[in-house]
């Protein structure tokens, strides 16, 4: 090995070893192998260590420098991974990793999958990892271990789609494949970051995990719903398998996670805790007046004539926010945001118009619809319009797609038909804003709240009903949810003059564990009196959480509601405070940062 000393090597009885090891067929015994030579490494007196030693430079030493047999190969790439994993979950003693497919309690298993889906899938799934003895204390690093064979799945799992979208004839089958691959790419970075967060004891910690394996399970859900035809058959058991451990990480974690309420209520001001005191001044002053980095104009008179433009000009993996003003016009392109800490900022809602026609019926999946997509983590958009222009007869058409985690939109409209808003994944807090739209135009799984803002029915096709919303929670433990707070319902001027010919609700169930509160909101007349719709049958009509806390105005009342099980009238201020921003967002901990006005509780 290299250090400050100069060359020196391991024992040739661990180089034999080792080198024996590596030229294995078996991903598990190198993955083994990798984490007994990092604890073997990490306790042998001879080393002399580098100050500062990083994790590559430990690989590199460990792979290139020994000489052996997987210098350059697939597998040094896999021992790597496996270092890194290794690293984070600590140093372990060889004879415990050796045995790592040994099963453990049995006791153990049946209680960390006590609250599962499907217990028995569940303790299958820990029975893969699980050392033996395996004890309480054990259980945050069984759950890694879970989340690091998941990981190795995903990747298996992105190279058998990347096989199949060669495989497939037809340009929206082919695009769903495309979907998946996206969709898995962002799974692994979630179940990653993870399992680093759950080295750290505090609550925030484990909220963060919980937000993040709660959209691995989405994305799987999503890639599983876009996928039709011979691409399904061919990658519905992929697919099943790594939604069945994803929901088994959520089992496990909600199983060993303390009580996060002490850690969420830290709010200050009308904006949750997570928004910087830079943001908070930024979304506090107008376009005119930002402190822009770059400035787009279509007349020329800025930095760039597209909002594509400014995006591909943004820095990677930024940590500071990087403004981009979009001057007032209307600007025809479709926008994806993969980097951090984008804020789009517009000269208003009615000034600045991005503006797409992306639909499912010309070939396009509901996913990559979105006349903006935003998934980079902290993006803010103000004064701005998002716009799709499909219009009712092309059905799914989405104005904007959110799956970017701590993201703000504040004082911007979402103008589209069905599919308005795809309030995706992770957490999300929408300000005084306009949504409008017909068949399930806010829907998603996101952890999201939508306050101060216009929930806008719009006039439907014939013989279409309006859902105003549509969540799309697929397991009990997600924490997951859509809180529209202090909004007002409104019937759009169209929709107005014959709202007896068409009947608009509040929501409908999507998925099995639908989760939708409204709270303190003024509902107009135009919403039918039974309040909600069944999905289809009465599927999920027991496992659904529909809420309704305080509203007022005449469409508010409850005497004439669904009777569903999953339906409740809250008359507890406790239970409603579990979808302020508080609670379902964890906005304590960062909208404060962005200086957004927001409601902290009730």
């Amino acid at each position: 090995m290299l250090g400050k000393g100069g060359n020196q090597t391991l024992p040739n009885s661990f180089q034999e070893w080792f080198q024996i090891r590596c030229q294995s067929e078996s991903l598990l015994e190198l993955e083994v192998t990798a984490w007994a030579c990092w604890a073997i490494w990490k306790a042998h007196n001879s080393m002399v260590w580098e100050e500062k030693v990083t994790l590559p430079t430990m690989t590199k030493h460990m792979v290139l420098e020994m000489d052996i047999g997987c210098t350059r190969s697939a597998k040094a790439v896999q021992l790597h991974q496996a270092l890194q994993i290794a690293a984070l979950v600590g140093s372990v003693a060889v004879v415990s990793v050796w045995v790592v497919r040994t099963n453990s309690s049995p006791t153990l298993e049946a209680r960390l999958c006590n609250r599962a889906h499907d217990p028995r899938a569940c303790s299958s799934v820990l029975s893969e990892v699980s050392p033996p003895g395996s004890t309480q204390t054990d259980a945050v690093r069984l759950l890694q271990l879970v989340l690091h064979s998941s990981s190795r799945r995903i990747r298996d799992a992105v190279r058998f789609s990347t096989d199949v979208s060669r495989r497939v004839n037809g340009r929206q089958a082919r695009s769903a494949v495309e979907d998946c691959i996206e969709l898995m790419d962002s799974s692994l970075d979630r179940v990653l970051d993870s399992m680093v967060a759950l080295g750290n004891l505090s609550a925030r910690a484990r909220s963060d995990a919980h937000s993040w394996i709660s959209s691995v399970l989405t994305n799987h859900d999503t890639c599983l719903d876009g996928l039709s035809g011979p691409a399904r058959s061919m990658m519905e058991p992929v697919l099943e398998d790594l939604i069945s451990r994803a929901r088994s990480s959520l089992a496990v974690l909600v199983a060993v996670a303390p009580s996060e309420a002490g850690d969420l209520r830290e709010l200050d001001g009308e904006f949750p805790a997570w928004v910087s005191p830079r943001d908070r001044r930024l979304l506090e002053v107008s376009g005119k007046n930002v402190d822009a980095d770059v400035v787009v104009a279509a007349d020329g008179s800025g930095n760039y004539k597209t909002v594509n433009e400014a995006v591909a000009a943004a820095p990677e993996k930024s940590t500071k926010r990087y403004v981009i003003r979009v001057k007032k016009g209307t600007y025809k392109e479709n926008v994806q945001i993969k980097k951090k800490n984008i804020m789009l900022v517009g000269d208003g809602m009615d000034a600045t118009i991005i503006t797409g026609s992306l639909n499912v019926v010309d070939g396009s999946t509901t996913f990559n619809s979105a006349t903006v997509a935003a998934v980079g983590d902290g993006f803010i958009a103000q004064d701005l319009c998002f716009r799709n222009t499909a219009g009712p007869e092309k059905h799914q058409a989405v104005a904007l797609r959110v799956g970017a985690d701590l993201s703000v939109i504040n004082r911007c409209k979402i103008e589209a038909y069905q599919d308005t808003l795809y309030a995706h994944q992770l957490r999300q807090f929408y300000r005084d804003c306009h949504i409008s739209g017909t068949v399930d135009f806010i829907f998603g799984n996101a952890a999201v709240v939508i306050q101060n803002s216009k929930i806008i029915a719009r006039k439907p096709s014939p013989n279409q009903q309006n859902m105003l919303t549509a969540q799309g929670r697929t397991d009990p433990n997600q924490n997951t949810g859509t809180s529209i707070q202090n909004c007002e319902v409104k019937a759009s001027s169209d929709l107005a003059p014959v709202k007896g010919s068409f009947k608009t609700f509040l929501g409908r169930p999507w998925k099995e564990y639908s989760r939708t509160v409204f709270m303190q909101s003024n509902i107009g007349d135009h919403i039918d009196p039974k309040g909600w719709a069944p999905w289809s049958g009465d599927f999920a009509l027991s496992t659904l959480y529909y809420g309704e806390y305080m509203n007022r105005g005449p469409g508010a009342g409850t005497s004439q509601r669904v009777t569903w099980k999953g339906y409740h009238v809250i008359t507890d201020a406790s239970v409603a405070m579990q979808f302020t921003v508080a609670q379902l967002i964890q906005g304590g901990s960062w909208l404060k940062n962005t200086g957004v006005a927001y409601t902290e509780g009730l």
